[in-house]
């Protein structure tokens, strides 16, 4: 069994965490956690499909010019060859999965 208290966890960009709830090459799947004003960097991957699912909060996602605001229990997917940025516009604290399929990594392009 994996959950959130017992996965590996990992810090990345403004204050955000991760944990691994699966970390294989052909499929990849995270917990995170953005505080409120953070941001990913713009990026593309070129092979991996991912599918980012809000458990709590709202995530917007920037995808190719275009802005979505993803409330808790919904979800959208970001095809390979998308650019893409996740933040958090809110107030407070958001939580969501990433499911990558296969992994993102070495699969990142980061864009400016």
């Amino acid at each position: 069994m994996i959950s959130k208290d017992n996965a590996e966890h990992y810090s990345w960009g403004e204050q955000c965490d991760g944990w691994y709830l699966l970390k294989r090459q052909d499929l990849l799947v995270i917990h995170e956690k953005m505080p409120a004003g953070a941001a990913e960097q713009r990026h593309v991957h070129a092979v991996a499909r991912q599918f980012f699912y809000v458990l709590s909060g709202v995530l917007t996602m920037e995808m190719e010019g275009e802005m979505h605001h993803i409330n808790a229990m919904q979800g959208l997917e970001i095809p390979p060859g998308a650019r893409h940025q996740a933040r958090n516009d809110a107030d407070s604290a958001v939580e969501f999965l990433v499911i990558s399929q296969p992994t993102t990594r070495g699969d990142r392009a980061d864009l400016r």
